[in-house]
């Protein structure tokens, strides 16, 4: 088991937790307040700030019911926490775009994340034939 450094900068949020037997994913909630009005962009700050084992990345996405609840989307869709932000004030944030005005508490948990390992080094080499049958592009495994 891994051990992780977290250091919370916001003494209103709840502690990092795993849902027992419910996923994987860790919420992330929001450090402050944030008002948004349709078309607005804000970094909502997190409230945490950690020190990932060498050789690994945090991916940090909506929760299923962010966009339902808040009406925001995360504009990068998919933020990467590389071990390399670590320091005091790294702060965590996720990037939101609001699609209709919103209000978000304190505390409200708005994303997720999950810890990778680095992909490993690849190399690539150049071929005129895969070898391969093709599947015969998008949407061609059908609607069911």
């Amino acid at each position: 088991m891994e051990t992780i450094k977290i250091k919370y900068l916001s003494n209103k949020i709840e502690k990092l937790r795993y849902i027992d037997g419910k996923s994987d994913w860790i919420d992330l909630r929001a450090a402050e307040r944030v008002e948004l009005k349709a078309g607005e962009f804000k970094l909502i700050p997190l409230g945490i700030a950690m020190q990932l084992p060498k050789g690994y990345e945090a991916h940090i996405v909506p929760r299923s019911s962010t966009f339902k609840n808040y009406g925001i989307i995360q504009t990068n869709h998919c933020g990467i926490v590389d071990e390399s932000y670590c320091g005091n004030n790294d702060q965590w944030f996720m990037p939101a775009y609001a699609l209709r005005d919103t209000v978000i508490e304190v505390n409200d948990r708005i994303c997720q994340f999950r810890i990778f390992e680095h992909q490993p080094a690849l190399n690539f080499v150049e071929t005129d034939d895969l070898g391969n049958e093709d599947r015969g592009g998008h949407g061609s495994t059908g609607k069911q």
